[in-house]
């Protein structure tokens, strides 16, 4: 076993602890830990030998597969930090991010072939790796082959930088949030010991794992002692192939995920009894989602994650109550959660709107090359996030919305999150997003973007008159643009500004 906080490491100890577990299942490649981890010492010693060297950066562009996770613990074992990729990115934002970070290696799915081809003689990476196959770079498992099986001496850990993961730059180009090897070590182990982790339990890693949201529980997966299922194209229906076949009992999703989900038909025609829980973050969970999976004996769990958080922050289970289920819940084990004044920074009473502040080993390292981004969110050991909220008195925290996301009209705050909380119960609505338009009299006014639901007949007018019947005048919405779908980047989550631009 090794001591050392690395999260190489904590593959080598899952491997020592739990030898003949299965660690991985991808379509017809089984891995035990045993087996995974003398994959990853594999690569990790091929890595070194092309002289990749300590703090290099480690780009992979690839789907949610087992050369994936292979590769981002033989990364950390060859003392290098990894740089997740979105592969929906357009190649020149794929180019920004291999230049900004300086990736010195790129590892990549092979049906991403086109992109490496049209961006690589634009980079500085020196060294290239293809998954599954054949073409001018060196394949994955030729890398394995030619490479020893025995434990790598790897020196990082700590505080050390383990995985730079770039933000979706709503605000202008993306930015590279360092996490560092404890950073990920602690919101694994808060996982494991306040969501629904558990030893044997057999995880489907559908969230992409270029996002936090994907691959924090995939590391969690590891540390406790769990075994991965990979698909690597979210479909609704291979879901639930899967959690038959393969007996999954726990797996993490979007809302829009678990929402279509449950538009497969012929549900009730398959053994799903093993799935316990599904862990659904990144947007409003709809009220509808958490009954008609509890009707199924699934409970879905409500998880507020942040990039620079490294992982989830709070978590709600129906264990905590129903009438806390609006709620994103409770901080995880080994962090805190307050409320600040976003002017002062001064810490507010319960039940008052402020700016939510986090605290402990979670929280991230800082912004890579990036001083003054850095400045402006991290004071005191605190992260200060710019989402709106409120703690209870029982310290459950609300969402109340992005800072940047307030509309101030005729000097009344509004907040879209709750203007959506109220449009979205209606049946005949399938998705909605509501944004601020500059407006002369009132200076802003709320728009709302609506999906209907098939066959609705809904109307602006009747869009307007759901608010106007539950919310206060003020809040009245002005404007409403249907469209067929709303922008969503990779893992669900509404990309507002597109709208906003669209508007203004």
């Amino acid at each position: 076993m090794n001591s050392n906080i690395n999260i190489g490491g904590m593959m080598a100890n899952r491997a020592y602890l739990s030898p003949e577990l299965e660690c991985f299942v991808d379509q017809g490649d089984r891995y035990t830990f045993r087996q995974a981890n003398q994959r990853v010492n594999q690569l990790a010693h091929y890595l070194k030998a092309k002289s990749i060297y300590p703090g290099d950066r480690v780009a992979i562009l690839g789907k949610n597969r087992n050369q994936y996770v292979t590769a981002l613990f033989a990364i950390a074992k060859a003392d290098a930090i990894t740089v997740p990729l979105n592969w929906r990115l357009h190649p020149a934002e794929i180019e920004y991010i291999l230049n900004n970070s300086g990736a010195a290696c790129l590892i990549y799915d092979e049906e991403f072939a086109p992109v490496v081809d049209q961006i690589r003689s634009q980079t500085g990476a020196r060294e290239f790796i293809c998954i599954g196959g054949q073409g001018k770079d060196i394949s994955f498992e030729e890398a394995l082959a030619e490479s020893p099986a025995d434990e790598p001496l790897f020196v990082s850990g700590g505080d050390d930088t383990a995985i730079i993961m770039y933000t979706s730059g709503t605000t202008g180009r993306p930015k590279g949030a360092m996490l560092t090897h404890s950073n990920l070590f602690f919101v694994t182990a808060g996982h494991c010991h306040t969501i629904s982790w558990k030893y044997k339990d057999r995880f489907l890693s559908i969230a992409p794992l270029f996002h936090i949201g994907g691959l924090a529980p995939m590391m969690t997966n590891i540390h406790c002692g769990v075994t991965t299922v990979f698909l690597a194209d979210f479909d609704p229906v291979m879901v639930w192939d899967l959690v038959e076949k393969e007996r999954i009992t726990l797996m993490m999703t979007v809302p829009v995920m678990t929402a279509a989900m449950l538009r497969v038909p012929g549900l009730d025609k398959k053994d799903l009894s093993s799935l316990e829980h599904i862990v659904c973050g990144g947007s409003i969970v709809p009220e509808q989602i958490f009954i008609e999976y509890k009707k199924m004996g699934i409970e879905v769990e409500n998880v507020l994650g942040l990039t620079e958080y490294s992982g989830a922050l709070t978590f709600w289970t129906h264990d905590m109550g129903w009438d806390k289920h609006t709620s994103v819940g409770k901080p995880v084990f080994h962090g805190d959660v307050k409320i600040v004044d976003p002017e002062t920074r001064k810490e507010l009473p319960s039940g008052e709107i402020g700016e939510i502040c986090v605290m402990g080993p979670q929280v991230f390292k800082g912004y890579w090359n990036n001083p003054e981004a850095t400045a402006a969110v991290l004071a005191n050991g605190c992260y200060y996030s710019g989402d709106l909220g409120i703690k209870d008195t029982d310290g459950f925290i609300y969402i109340v919305d992005r800072l940047k996301d307030m509309v101030i009209s005729g000097g009344e705050n509004i907040y879209p999150a709750e203007l959506e909380a109220v449009i979205i119960q209606h049946p005949g609505i399938a998705d909605v997003a509501v944004v601020g338009k500059a407006d002369q009299k009132w200076g802003e006014i709320p728009v709302a973007f609506v999906v209907k639901s098939p066959e609705s007949d809904l109307n602006e007018d009747d869009v307007i008159g759901i608010c106007r019947d539950r919310l206060a005048k003020f809040k009245s919405l002005k404007e409403v643009v249907f469209l067929d779908s709303l922008p969503r980047n990779g893992v669900g989550k509404l990309m507002k500004h597109v709208l906003r631009e669209r508007l203004n």
